[in-house]
């Protein structure tokens, strides 16, 4: 782990806030694009170099329709070279909606008396699990409100549950949080459950914007929570992830801002985010935000594609809060994962009878609802390949040593072929007799792409050993 002298603070002390907003604000006002800047810029991430601020700067700046789709051909392209065409599913599962924060744009908001308030029992929790495996899910997300109830402890043995809850074929490979900012003590106990990516988002990154929509509650603590990661870095959790929630301020602002947050992690401990996240506002349970910052479809795919080309080793993670089209439309430009058969109301994987959303009973209001399936199918069809990979984490890829596997481009090396191992079980286990004839084409026509041919009989040699009932293979 590597310190700079921006880490060193006498303890107990707040550490000084890493984004400036007059600094961010002056590379926005004062950068010009040109086409011979924005090709230089692209011609720059094409060689697999990250951006810096001002550079970043010159492509939201970017007006001209013939540049933006150089930038988004540009975050295509990157996007093919390190990743291939793979797009790794997990799932998101609300276990608890108690909150005693008072964000004016979240249904969780502690003043929402028309909030249906539950925290899922053992029991639920693992027929929700039970559900998820029954669709083929290995990845989950455990999400929940910040609330005295949801102590370090709670989190450990939710995490802890889900990984021990086995249902056939079915197992999950890999838990991460989405849950409230912890001290260094508190991460250190979640650390020990073994959980994979720790997501703490700042919302805005604008300290007046944020001061706005925080009414009250630990979140309206700006440095506290902007600070976060960095205390789950000093309790040795190496895999964390970022975000913004676009709508909130200035979406040129919050793109820089994501930046600078990869460029201070990057500097104090070596490695960046594993991923970032740009969910947009969407219609919740007594919303009470202005539209003066909603981002139109357009900016946002631009600010995708940006966003690839600034930070090429960083996954992208694109939610169902976005509409189906706009996500088929939206993977091509940079994203690495996408959640598939999404239900937020807590219980609902496992309610039957449940078949329409209540903003009520959730965060937000998601966009795609489509199953798990037809994500797959729609993906096959794009020439997509669906992956449930959990093998970087489990090697211990992570933090500093999965930059020294994925900014050589090795990543890809690794992860196609395991993307195509856990769709074979997909295929195998879970998918209808159209989705398996069109998977198992999809997979011959990616083994056949690989270069190394040693790698091929490797592959189809462990295919067969699922297709006779062995599980969980990896490189």
């Amino acid at each position: 782990m590597k310190f700079t002298p921006e880490k060193y603070r006498i303890a107990d002390e707040p550490m000084k806030p890493f984004i400036d907003s007059e600094e961010i604000w002056s590379y926005i006002n004062k950068s010009v694009s040109t086409k011979e800047k924005v090709r230089g810029i692209i011609s720059k991430s094409l060689a697999k170099n990250r951006l810096n601020l001002e550079e970043v700067a010159v492509l939201v700046n970017t007006d001209d329709a013939e540049l933006i789709e150089e930038i988004k051909e540009g975050a295509r392209t990157l996007k093919r070279n390190i990743y291939g065409n793979r797009i790794v599913l997990f799932a998101p599962l609300y276990i608890g909606n108690q909150c005693s924060n008072n964000c004016t744009y979240c249904g969780f908001r502690s003043s929402n008396n028309e909030a249906v308030r539950k925290t899922l029992t053992d029991d639920e929790i693992v027929s929700e699990i039970e559900s998820l495996e029954d669709n083929g899910q290995k990845r989950l997300i455990l999400v929940s409100g910040e609330h005295p109830l949801y102590t370090p402890e709670y989190i450990a043995h939710t995490v802890k549950l889900a990984y021990s809850v086995k249902k056939g074929n079915g197992e999950i490979r890999r838990v991460n949080i989405n849950a409230a900012p912890l001290d260094i003590e508190g991460f250190k106990t979640v650390k020990e459950a073994a959980i994979g990516t720790y997501q703490v988002f700042q919302e805005t990154y604008h300290p007046d914007a944020y001061k706005n929509y925080h009414l009250y509650g630990k979140k309206s603590d700006y440095e506290y929570r902007l600070t976060s990661l960095d205390r789950a870095q000093e309790a040795g959790i190496d895999d964390v992830g970022i975000g913004a929630l676009l709508g909130l301020y200035d979406w040129r602002f919050e793109v820089l801002a994501l930046v600078r947050h990869t460029n201070h992690l990057e500097a104090c401990y070596n490695v960046g985010p594993h991923t970032i996240s740009f969910p947009r506002v969407k219609e919740a349970s007594t919303l009470d935000i202005s539209h003066q910052y909603f981002v139109d479809d357009a900016d946002f795919t631009k600010l995708v594609a940006i966003l690839r080309l600034a930070v090429p080793y960083t996954g992208m993670i694109l939610t169902a809060r976005e509409p189906a089209h706009l996500r088929n439309e939206i993977i091509q430009f940079g994203v690495s994962q996408i959640d598939g058969g999404t239900k937020i109301e807590l219980g609902s994987y496992s309610d039957e009878q449940l078949h329409e959303s209540n903003l009520n009973k959730g965060q937000f209001q998601i966009n795609d609802d489509r199953s798990l399936n037809e994500i797959i199918n729609e993906l096959l069809d794009q020439d997509m390949l669906p992956s449930f990979c959990t093998a970087c984490y489990r090697l211990g890829r992570t933090g500093e040593h999965f930059m020294e596997f994925s900014v050589p481009g090795f990543i890809k090396r690794y992860c196609s072929p395991n993307a195509i191992l856990t769709l074979a079980e997909y295929l195998v286990d879970y998918a209808p007799k159209n989705t398996a004839t069109k998977g198992w084409e999809v997979i011959n026509k990616n083994i056949e792409k690989l270069e190394d041919k040693t790698m091929e009989s490797s592959i189809r040699e462990k295919i067969e050993q699922i297709k006779s009932g062995k599980r969980d293979l990896y490189y």
